[in-house]
């Protein structure tokens, strides 16, 4: 067994109620290390790629890395990945909290679940003994309910909830971390709601072994020093990630009325993390081993949106159900948020779906008559609050919304596609590439479809980050230009990826030095990668993941930016620009090596030890 893993894996078939442990190679680890890597590797060698999302057959994956569970900073996280049910590709969404580290204390580097039960169960991991109880009596109750049920159960339990959003095959249904902590993007909700599985509830003490104990100590003393003189980490333990709201208005970074205006930084003021802070806050919270403690612990004490004290919005939330929609209250996106949770829905693609009607709206081609009398006017937080449940229990005009912004707009037809902002049908979260070249490159190559977190390019283009070490930096990286962005997100994603397989906070890897989690990771494992292996293993990942992709019938005619982000802006730091896609596409595909076709080339696939994958596509 290699350092720094429990060993074992466990296999659940929920049609015939068994339980398997099995285990994995110390190759493959070596090879993909674990996270959503492995989990990528384990799905392609296993299962039908071609079945339905939500069918019994299709796998969902429940995966750690060799970091979590050893008190490094950051070391929280893990991936569910399965085919998700929102865009029919590859899908995968990492989370904080608790529940990772204690599934390894609790004897197991992961989880695959296949089947579907007859009723309604919770799958109970108790020091390495799993077993699946009846849960009718859970079914149909809130992620909130059923996590405070399970933890009166059971006062130690860690757990991964679905709301009836999930339930009812939301395809943007979200899995509940605890209370505080969300799988949101890509729908996997949806799968453990086909699944019939309401909950996972884990307990565990065991200890797990590390190459060098002493070296190991150093590193850890190192980071949390690195994170406290780290402005990065300051900030995000006084503002959370909605610091990111005040300065991204001013440098063309958020989105405003579904993408349709530049700036607006009454709007951004109002909605903003000191603002937050000092209207809201109640105290910071932080996920297992981290010392930044970045989460918001919020209260509404009165008004229409009262709260009671619980999890606060994030800065996509802030901006989804704020300046997407054009709110500007700040209690409404708090209640808001709330509501998410609880029904288990993904704030971004549930917000922006909600931007989408409400331009449909304004234009007259949705009217009261559609939306079942709701007045969807920007801004109009009581309507949206009435909506959030009936998306949730696919009730009226929120069944249409519960398919997701894409699939209602082709329903519709005519120009509402056309207002719809998606990569690959996952909606965009609120960074807008007019703004910043290189995010719209890497919108465009993101395996998951549009997303912020599967590279480290937020950070590099913003100027949160700099990694001299491993990739070239340059000086001139504005955001608005395309020159130079091409190679900048090939680097950024090798090495953030890498936050996948290490499952590592991207927040801490943007504090940190890439010689301190290199040196911890191989001070746990003691497979004594260099900078170029750790590249190679982030490499490896995404064109694994390409190429599955590929096997779905993704190829470059899906590489591309919507219409609305094609289109400039009038106003705010990205006034008058748009991405040069098609000089970005050039470059990065000669980078990564893929063909004219968007396929990994076959000397690429043998380069990176993907022989499987080079039969499946060539053969």
């Amino acid at each position: 067994m290699a350092n720094g893993y429990a060993g074992r894996f466990l296999h659940v078939d929920l049609t015939n109620g068994r339980c398997s442990p099995f285990t994995v190679e110390d190759a493959l680890l070596r090879k993909f290390i674990g996270g959503s890597s492995l989990g990528a590797k384990l799905f392609l060698d296993g299962y039908r790629l071609d079945a339905d999302p939500l069918a019994p057959e299709s796998p969902l994956m429940v995966m750690t890395g060799p970091m979590v569970g050893s008190g490094f900073p950051g070391t929280s996280r893990f991936a569910v990945c399965a085919k998700s049910p929102l865009t029919g590709i590859w899908g995968e969404s990492a989370c904080g909290g608790n529940f990772g580290p204690e599934l390894k204390r609790a004897g197991y580097d992961g989880i695959v679940i296949t089947g579907r039960a007859e009723k309604p169960v919770v799958l109970s991991i108790v020091e390495g003994e799993a077993k699946l109880t009846d849960a009718s009596g859970l079914w149909g109750k809130d992620v909130y309910e059923t996590a405070d049920l399970l933890k009166e159960a059971d006062k130690g339990a860690k757990t991964l909830v679905i709301g009836p959003a999930g339930e009812n095959l939301v395809r943007f249904a979200a899995i509940g971390n605890d209370k505080g902590h969300f799988v949101g993007r890509t729908g996997l909700g949806a799968v453990v709601g086909a699944k019939r599985l309401k909950a996972i509830s884990v307990r565990g003490s065991g200890k797990l072994t590390r190459a060098d104990e002493t070296r190991f100590r150093e590193l850890q003393k190192a980071a949390i020093e690195e994170i406290k003189d780290s402005a990065l980490a300051g900030s995000l333990h006084a503002m959370g990630s909605d610091a990111n709201m005040d300065i991204g208005m001013i440098n063309g970074d958020v989105p405003v009325k579904n993408w349709s205006v530049g700036e607006d930084f009454e709007l951004s003021s109002a909605l903003s993390g000191p603002t937050l802070s000092e209207t809201y806050l109640t105290r910071a919270h932080a996920c297992a081993n981290c010392p930044v403690a970045c989460k918001r612990v919020v209260k509404v004490p009165d008004g229409p949106f009262q709260t009671e004290e619980g999890p606060g919005p994030e800065y996509e939330t802030c901006g989804t159900f704020g300046t997407m929609i054009m709110n500007r209250n700040l209690a409404g996106v708090i209640k808001a948020n709330e509501l998410c949770n609880r029904l288990g829905m993904d704030t971004i693609s549930c917000g922006a779906a909600i931007a989408w009607a409400m331009e449909l709206f304004e234009k007259g081609t949705l009217t009261l008559k559609e939306t079942d009398d709701l007045d969807l006017s920007w801004g109009n937080m009581e309507s949206v609050l009435a909506l959030l449940p009936r998306i949730a229990r696919r009730e009226g005009f929120g069944d249409l919304l519960a398919q997701g912004s894409l699939a209602a707009a082709r329903k519709i037809g005519g120009d509402a596609v056309d207002a719809v902002v998606h990569v690959k049908g996952l909606d965009l979260p609120m960074h807008d590439p007019r703004g910043f070249h290189g995010m719209g490159l890497a919108y465009m190559m993101s395996n998951r479809g549009a997303c912020h977190l599967q590279h480290a390019v937020l950070a590099t283009e913003q100027g949160m980050a700099s990694w001299p070490q491993l990739f070239p930096m340059k000086d001139d990286y504005k955001g608005t230009t395309s020159e130079g962005k091409a190679e900048l997100v090939f680097h950024s994603e090798n090495y953030g990826i890498l936050g996948n397989s290490l499952s590592i906070c991207h927040y801490l890897t943007d504090c940190l030095k890439p010689e301190t989690i290199r040196d911890a990771f191989n001070a746990i494992t003691g497979f004594g990668l260099d900078f170029d292996g750790l590249m190679a293993c982030g490499a490896r990942d995404w064109t694994l993941k390409r190429g599955i992709n590929n096997l779905l019938g993704v190829t470059e005619k899906d590489d591309v930016l919507p219409k609305r982000i094609m289109t400039p802006l009038k106003e705010g730091a990205g006034a008058g620009s748009v991405p040069d896609v098609e000089k970005l596409k050039r470059e990065y595909y000669a980078l990564r090596g893929l063909d004219k076709r968007g396929f990994p080339r076959e000397e690429k696939l043998r380069e990176l030890g993907l022989d499987d994958l080079r039969e499946r596509l060539y053969r």
